[in-house]
């Protein structure tokens, strides 16, 4: 399908009006919304669509997600806009308790088929309660997929998925990715979850990241071929499912593991993908595995605060040639 260049905050929009267009069951309820919401993911929605199915919303999180949880169990789709991810801390009982485990306690009866939108990561110097990256949280949680794009055709793509999907999703916007252009078919076809992306072919190390970080963790690599250093890039793009075997695939080529994340290092979601590709490997087969995060404050407010803890290309740079040894 020929497309177009569009910006990733303009993707989405694209891919949601797609869907609404296609099923009168989706519509759209949070903050904002019906003026376009925070971003423009919304643009003009309301005119098209009406006010039944573009709801702007109290500033209640908890209601929020119940009411679309209510919504889904009567046969609707309901996007779920959340404004900022650091705001569904308000609705975890919801999200928790109800949305991720609603369909197992009812043996398959009930289907929460939800998309929960959360825009996540450092953005504009908005400080520690508008900046965090938490989605090793959900990855937590069964009964959830959680979806990490970092393109404007895989956010599109997922998004198309995540709406048609009957199982909730967790769909993690990358907001300081919003200004991204890239190519976007006329007609969005879905993304399966669970499939990497191979955004850059290499022999000597695998790096593998996901969401806002992955423009530096491309610039890391192209500055490493420069300096001799073959790196592999796969960018997860669903870290419920993910995609086991295409990174297992490549370590073995490889040899040599760097995890990216723009979320706290500690505990966060590579010490999983380093485990598992250690246990499935074995250690014999993997002679380096690092991980590189953010340090384990919270995002500081101040300028050149906010700078130091970024995860930038020099410091994936650093962590490559130290996983080469």
């Amino acid at each position: 399908m020929s497309g177009q260049s569009v910006t990733l905050v303009e993707a989405v929009r694209l891919a949601a009006l797609q869907e609404m267009r296609r099923d009168p069951t989706v519509w759209v309820m949070g903050e904002d919304v019906a003026r376009g919401g925070l971003y423009g993911q919304y643009k003009d929605f309301l005119p098209e669509f009406g006010a039944e199915r573009v709801v702007s919303t109290p500033i209640s999180e908890s209601t929020i997600m119940g009411a679309g949880l209510g919504a889904a169990l009567v046969g609707t789709r309901p996007i779920i806009e959340m404004r900022i991810f650091d705001f569904v801390m308000c609705a975890m009982d919801e999200l928790v308790n109800q949305i991720a485990k609603i369909r197992y306690m009812f043996g398959g009866q009930a289907k929460p088929a939800v998309v929960v939108r959360m825009p996540h990561g450092i953005w504009r110097n908005s400080a520690a309660q508008h900046s965090q990256m938490l989605e090793s949280w959900f990855v937590h949680l069964p009964g959830v997929i959680v979806v990490t794009p970092s393109t404007p055709a895989d956010a599109a793509g997922l998004l198309v998925s995540a709406i048609r999907s009957d199982d909730p999703v967790l769909f993690f916007d990358p907001k300081n990715l919003f200004p991204v252009t890239g190519e976007v078919a006329s007609v969005i076809e879905p993304i399966p979850f669970g499939k990497a992306r191979k955004a850059r072919e290499g022999r000597d190390l695998t790096i593998v990241s996901w969401s806002a970080i992955m423009p530096a963790v491309e610039q890391a690599a192209a500055t490493l071929a420069g300096e001799g250093i073959d790196a592999e890039v796969l960018d997860l793009r669903t870290l419920w499912p993910w995609d086991q075997e295409a990174v297992c695939a490549s370590v073995e080529k490889t040899g040599r593991l760097l995890v990216v994340q723009e979320a706290v290092s500690v505990a966060g979601f590579g010490a999983e993908v380093v485990s598992t590709v250690i246990e499935k490997l074995g250690p014999a087969k993997v002679k380096a595995a690092r991980r590189l995060g953010a340090p384990r404050i919270p995002v500081p407010f101040s300028p050149p605060l906010e700078d130091a803890v970024k995860v930038t290309p020099a410091k994936i740079v650093a962590a490559a040639k130290a996983a080469m040894g």
